[in-house]
């Protein structure tokens, strides 16, 4: 990377920390707490009001699950294979299947068997945004809003995010899916359709 690169490079790392929290879902206070990072600065940090430093950037990549080129957004090297790095958030394990920030974003997302006793609810959250997903294998439950419904492998569901939602695991094998995920406006354009219509 040739020097005059560097302003430039450092420029665009606040928009990508923005679009990797909120495509997270995750709150400024949260981040705030997992890393041990003031919400001011990660603030300053997003809006390109704080030069971001190695100190900064290390433990932002570690609770996002990232590399840090990620998040400097290290010039391409040619080689389009995706060298994903699975993380776990909430028990459910996710590979991410792309490698930039900004746009459509895709994981493969794993959930465990469920347990004997997990006949409750999942819990639902919102956020901004639009998810669009895809069974490969076991037996998704997913609560959208009221509705309560189980997607088996070959089903497909797209939602808008700001709807309350919540996945689980509604059979005795791990459930495996994928998830595109974009900010609003961001549409797949295939629907699931109910049973007997």
């Amino acid at each position: 990377m040739a020097d005059d690169d560097i302003p430039e490079v450092l420029t665009a790392v606040g928009p990508r920390l923005r679009a990797l929290r909120q495509d997270r879902g995750t709150t400024l206070a949260q981040l705030g707490e997992s890393t041990g990072i003031s919400v001011s600065t990660l603030s300053r940090l997003e809006s390109g009001k704080r030069k971001p430093t190695l100190e900064l950037l290390l433990p932002l990549a570690r609770a996002h699950g990232v590399q840090l080129d990620e998040l400097v957004g290290a010039p391409p090297t040619g080689d389009p294979r995706i060298h994903p790095r699975p993380f776990v958030r909430h028990g459910q394990t996710f590979i991410p299947l792309t490698r930039h920030l900004g746009g459509l974003h895709a994981y493969k997302q794993i959930l465990p068997a469920a347990g004997p006793a997990r006949e409750e609810r999942p819990e639902q959250g919102t956020h901004e945004g639009y998810e669009w997903l895809y069974v490969l294998s076991g037996r998704l439950r997913l609560a959208l809003g009221e509705h309560d419904l189980v997607l088996t492998a070959g089903e497909a569901a797209e939602f808008d995010t700001r709807t309350p939602h919540g996945f689980a695991n509604a059979g005795p094998q791990p459930v495996e899916f994928l998830s595109l995920f974009g900010a609003q406006g961001e549409r797949m354009h295939v629907r699931a359709r109910p049973t007997g219509s």
